[in-house]
């Protein structure tokens, strides 16, 4: 059967080519032999190669002919046809894609899809299109849209992708049981002729777990022969795209934590503009003459400003339920506006924003609440605007659908502590008009009560330190670390160290270390060498060593030798030979030296090349050269050749050709 169902798509695409099975053979580089042998039904298989070539000759999708090919050769069996992910565009609706609702759906027939405005084309929509035509003659291309909250972002990518409808291309979402998992499993599984559906791109590549690995996995898909061709289309705020795209500060203790987000996004993002430019509000008013309701309703509100997209999504609705809200759901929203400027992922605990909620209100608003406040205020914010959006909407848990992943019961998918999202609109209202407020202490209380993202919590005691909440950035730290979080413990102990509490830094270092922590270990033996603790700073750069570090007998070493101990210091540089090893203190020279530490790096390379490393003499060498001293640096490279170093041997004659020229 799969034998047959090959040929007959390889049959099927040769005969809509128009080729002959010579030009066939000519066109793929095969011999005409070969080409015959594909086309019959007898006979073994031809190989993977083969095949291979022929479906990229013939437009057919590489990955489903490999997998006929291993069940017609016996190789797997027919299961492994998994089922395809998504379903075929014309299938989808495109407020399940998250395409803001711009109208009311019909009372009278709650079953029916909410309708879409009329669509005006604009200069952002030609470059999608651009990369649909590109998909359609077989490349594979990604595009992310950038713009601010409501302009129009997803819906864009919606109409775009209608000319692949037409050709069978199916669409894929990768959403439960969460956006980055899903993505993780199934990205690999993607086949040809599929949009990959990334709307709010932040929460794949920016998640703090999985963002770099989906993203090289998307890259992965870009450039892999038997995906292509595929479609990625992705949305993003501005401050997200900023975010991704930075280069990051050489003195981060984090590194480079979007390094493979920014070679992805480098020549993908497209903005979208925030307003309508006159032509395009010229084209919507005549859309509008021809009958389309939605759109002559917005313009009435946005003649002037040009913010259609934003009108539609009901943005000045949900401005005016938060102006109009009740003072306890004023608190909430203010709550939640503060929790995500601050770094809270969503959704958002439902008790964290009620403990919180309190602190916003003033004494006379706090002694008129009811018994039931924080029911009656979730059941404010909850209500719709105009059947669209609503300024917090509660969710739920999809049921997993993962392999192997149990089903959720019913107490799973509601929970004892609901969750809640804050409108996009409302999230960047707050970014905005809050940036310059700190949240009272009920809020910070409340986080520490109630958050159980380590994560959350480390981004919430970043933002109390930026505004000098230190003791609640400490309580924040020690309740990440209570969840798991290790880099809290030696972030908490630098800050003692700081402060002079040496005993409490000593505690938080020795806590981390013993989670294996290497860094932490290494600054407590500096920190009790500089305490004049000498032998338990020795007892800890051993411990330090056996976790990990390469360089704190070292540290310790050039601490004694500036404070004058030099017998101590040379004691120590032994041991870091001993404890360490030559090439390890050697590759800690290299370090040194390309931070630009260049007598550190020379004491450090001459206590490798003593401890029998051969790669230090190079090492020296190159010092030397950099010095000017061409005699020094051949006598290292010499060293270097003689004991076996090849590359030293080519230094050694590019110094002599330098030293004659120098002579000359």
């Amino acid at each position: 059967m799969a034998r047959a169902e090959m040929n007959t798509l390889l049959a099927d695409a040769l005969a809509h080519s128009g080729l002959g099975k010579a030009q066939l053979a000519a066109r793929s580089g095969l011999g005409r032999t070969t080409v015959h042998a594909a086309f019959r039904v007898d006979g073994p298989p031809v190989s993977a190669p083969t095949l291979v070539a022929l479906a990229r000759q013939l437009r057919l999708p590489v990955e489903r002919l490999l997998a006929l090919h291993r069940i017609a050769a016996g190789e797997a069996p027919a299961q492994e046809q998994q089922e395809e992910l998504g379903k075929p565009i014309a299938q989808w609706d495109a407020h399940t894609l998250e395409v803001h609702p711009a109208g009311l759906a019909d009372p009278a027939a709650p079953g029916d899809r909410i309708p879409l405005s009329g669509y005006i084309t604009r200069d952002h929509d030609l470059t999608l299109g651009r990369a649909v035509q590109d998909a359609l003659a077989g490349n594979s291309r990604i595009v992310v849209v950038v713009g601010a909250s409501s302009t129009g972002k997803t819906r864009a990518c919606w109409e775009a992708v209608q000319p692949l409808a037409e050709h069978g291309w199916r669409l894929w979402h990768p959403f439960a049981p969460t956006r980055s998992e899903a993505a993780v499993t199934g990205l690999r599984r993607v086949r040809p002729h599929t949009v990959v559906w990334l709307n709010d791109t932040q929460h794949y590549v920016g998640d703090l777990r999985h963002g770099e690995r989906i993203s090289a996995l998307v890259h992965d898909l870009l450039t892999r022969d038997a995906s292509t061709p595929v479609l990625v289309l992705g949305t993003l705020w501005p401050e997200y795209a900023v975010q991704y795209t930075a280069l990051p500060s050489p003195l981060a203790r984090e590194g480079d934590p979007h390094s493979r987000t920014r070679e992805l996004l480098a020549a993908s993002l497209l903005t979208i503009p925030a307003v309508f430019t006159e032509q395009e509000r010229s084209r919507a008013a005549a859309l509008a003459e021809s009958g389309d309701q939605l759109l002559a309703d917005t313009l009435t509100r946005t003649g002037s400003d040009g913010r259609v997209t934003q009108d539609l999504a009901g943005a000045p609705e949900l401005l005016r339920r938060y102006a109009q809200a009740t003072p306890a759901a004023r608190a909430v929203i203010e709550a939640a506006m503060d929790a995500c400027r601050c770094g809270i992922g969503t959704p958002l605990s439902g008790a964290f924003l009620a403990e919180a909620a309190a602190g916003y209100l003033d004494d006379h608003d706090f002694d008129q609440l009811a018994g039931d406040w924080e029911a009656q205020a979730f059941h404010e914010l909850t209500r719709p605007v105009h059947g669209k959006h609503a300024p917090l909407h509660r969710t739920r848990r999809r049921r997993g659908t993962a392999p192997g992943t149990p089903p959720a019961s019913e107490e799973d998918l509601v929970g004892h502590d609901p969750r809640y999202r804050l409108a996009d609109y409302l999230e960047q209202r707050g970014r905005r008009d809050r940036r310059d407020l700190t949240p009272p202490d009920a809020f910070w209380h409340a986080a520490h009560t109630h958050l159980t993202r380590a994560d959350d919590l480390i981004e919430l005691a970043r933002a109390a330190q930026r505004r000098g909440l230190d003791e609640w950035a400490s309580h924040l730290r020690f309740r990440a670390a209570d969840l798991g979080d290790v880099n809290s413990l030696y972030v908490l102990a630098l800050a003692r160290e700081r402060a002079g509490d040496l005993s409490g830094a000593e505690t938080l270092y020795r806590q981390a270390g013993a989670f294996g922590d290497s860094d932490a270990l290494h600054d407590l033996a500096l920190m009790l060498e500089r305490a004049g603790q000498s032998e338990h700073a020795e007892t800890a750069a051993r411990q330090a060593t056996s976790a990990g570090s390469i360089d704190t007998f070292y540290d310790l070493a050039r601490m004694r030798e500036v404070g004058g101990d030099m017998s101590g210091a040379r004691r120590l540089y032994g041991q870091a030979a001993a404890a360490e090893g030559a090439a390890t203190l050697a590759a800690a020279a290299r370090r040194r030296e390309k931070d630009g530490h260049w007598a550190v790096a020379e004491d450090l390379y001459r206590q490798a090349a003593d401890a029998g490393d051969v790669s230090a003499l190079s090492g020296l060498a190159r010092l030397q050269e950099r010095a000017g001293d061409l005699e020094g640096a051949l006598a290292y490279f010499q060293q270097a050749a003689d004991a076996g170093d090849v590359t030293a041997a080519y230094d050694v004659m590019r110094v002599r050709r330098a030293r004659s020229e120098q002579d000359g």
